[in-house]
C-alpha cells in the first residue's frame, strides 16, 4: 500500500507541476483543426498523405506553446519512464493506417483518430488521472466511429473537427482538475 500511495503522490505532484501538460492536447487540437480545413479541399488520398506527413509537428508545436505560455511540457520523476512505452504502443497503429491507405483509404481518418489516442490512458495513469485521460480516448473513439458511419461524405471534416473539439474540451477539464487539486492540496 505504501508503494501505491508513493506512486500516486508522485503522479499527482507531476500533474500539478506540469498543469496537466495542457500544451500537448492544445497542439493536437490545432493539428486536427488544420486537418478539418484540409478536408474541405483534399481528396481522401491527399488528406491521408497530408496527415501522415504533418503528424510529426504536434510535439514541436506543443513545445512552442509551452515555451510561449511558460507551461511545462516535459516533466521529471520516475513515472516519466512510462512515456516511451506509451508512445511506442500508440505508434503501433501506423501499420494499420498505412495498409488502409493502400487498400481502403476511407478508413485512414478513423484509424488515425482512434490510434493516435491509444496512449492517453497510460499518460493519465502517469499523472494519477487515469479516468480523465481514459475518458478522452473512449469518447474520441466512440464519437469518431459514429461520425464515420453517419457521415461518409463529410468524414474528412467532421472527424477532425470532433477530435479537435474533444481535445479542447479535455484541456478545459484538465485545467479545472488541476485548479481543484491545487486548492485541495494547497499547492
Amino acid at each position: 500500500m505504501e508503494l501505491c500511495s508513493s506512486i500516486q503522490n508522485e503522479a499527482i505532484g507531476n500533474y500539478i507541476t506540469m498543469r496537466g501538460g495542457w500544451p500537448i492536447p492544445v497542439a493536437g487540437g490545432l493539428w486536427w483543426l488544420s486537418l478539418a480545413a484540409a478536408g474541405t479541399e483534399l481528396s481522401t488520398y491527399n488528406w491521408s498523405l497530408t496527415a501522415f506527413v504533418t503528424s510529426g509537428v504536434i510535439f514541436p508545436l506543443a513545445l512552442l506553446i509551452g515555451k510561449v505560455t511558460g507551461a511545462k511540457v516535459m516533466g521529471g520523476g520516475a513515472l516519466t519512464s512510462v512515456l516511451l512505452p506509451a508512445f511506442i504502443s500508440m505508434l503501433l497503429f501506423y501499420p494499420s493506417a498505412i495498409m488502409a491507405f493502400y487498400s481502403a483509404t476511407e478508413l485512414v481518418p478513423l484509424i488515425l483518430a482512434v490510434g493516435m489516442s491509444a496512449h492517453w490512458p497510460i499518460i493519465g495513469w502517469s499523472y494519477g488521472r487515469t479516468g480523465l485521460f481514459s475518458a478522452h480516448a473512449v469518447v474520441r473513439a466512440a464519437v469518431v466511429t459514429a461520425l464515420w458511419v453517419a457521415y461518409p461524405d463529410d468524414r474528412l471534416v467532421f472527424i477532425p473537427l470532433a477530435v479537435a473539439a474533444i481535445y479542447f474540451i479535455t484541456v478545459l477539464f484538465i485545467r479545472i482538475d488541476v485548479a481543484l487539486l491545487r486548492g485541495k492540496l494547497r499547492v
